[in-house]
């Protein structure tokens, strides 16, 4: 069981049309909660969770698989012989 639970009470605030609640800056420090978050809904409560950057770090792994040249296809090339000038 997580021991490190905080309750911590917000109102909710009218945003326009919509509700929303206000976060304190040492809570989206602490969180690494930039300009978008990952919202979860799970059965009774709401998870937030700071948005992963999505590929992150990819093409620095790309570039060091191509220079150690672990970048090679697993398969023959199914079209290499293809004609596809007769599909025109």
């Amino acid at each position: 069981m997580n021991t490190n639970k905080c309750k911590i009470e917000v109102s909710i605030i009218s945003i326009g049309n919509s509700k929303g609640i206000r976060l304190s800056k040492a809570i989206l420090d602490k969180y690494n909660f930039k300009k978008t978050i990952e919202l979860i809904l799970e059965k009774e409560r709401i998870i937030l969770k700071p948005k992963s950057a999505t590929r992150k770090g990819w093409e620095k792994s790309f570039k060091k698989m191509h220079e150690n040249q672990d970048d090679k296809s697993f398969m023959a090339d199914v079209y290499k012989e293809e004609n596809f000038e007769e599909w025109n």
